[in-house]
């Protein structure tokens, strides 16, 4: 008898990976991340979302094509995602049309051509935009950003 639940309990094991939740090999953080980001472009930009990620992996292809209008080059998006890190002048050269966010605090403290940032720390997600850039862009965001826009 305990011969039969061994060999029933080892066989569960063996095929549990194809039952798991019955969902995609992806990372639920991901999709929520590409939500997030979502509503900053909607919330930044008129009209249709371009948005161009350098060095976007194929799941990260998947996921963000779900909510955007993925471009393979930065000269026909009109809002750039950094999420590595990438020389920014290597892959978009000084275009004051786009919109671009990053995911690094730092990147978005020390150079001037980020508009805002969202990451996670401490497993929650934050998101931040400088009031100046935004003013400079012209950008008016809806009441519901104000408590994401530092004024330095």
């Amino acid at each position: 008898m305990k011969f039969i639940i061994f060999l029933i309990t080892l066989i569960s094991f063996l095929n549990a990976d194809q039952y798991t939740f019955l969902l995609n090999k992806y990372d639920k953080e991901l999709e929520l991340e590409a939500k997030i980001i979502s509503n900053i472009a909607t919330a930044s930009i008129k009209g249709e979302i371009k948005l161009y990620i350098p060095e976007i992996s194929s799941i990260e292809n998947d996921v963000y094509s779900k909510f955007f209008t993925l471009t393979n080059s930065c000269e026909n998006a009109n809002f750039v995602f950094i999420k590595r890190n990438v020389d920014l002048d290597f892959y978009c050269k000084n275009d004051n049309n786009k919109l671009f966010f990053t995911n690094n605090y730092e990147k978005l403290l020390n150079n001037d051509r980020y508009l805002g940032a969202f990451f996670w720390n401490k497993s929650r997600p934050n998101i931040t935009f400088i009031k100046a850039r935004l003013e400079k862009q012209k950008i008016e965001l809806s009441k519901d950003y104000d408590k994401f826009v530092e004024d330095f």
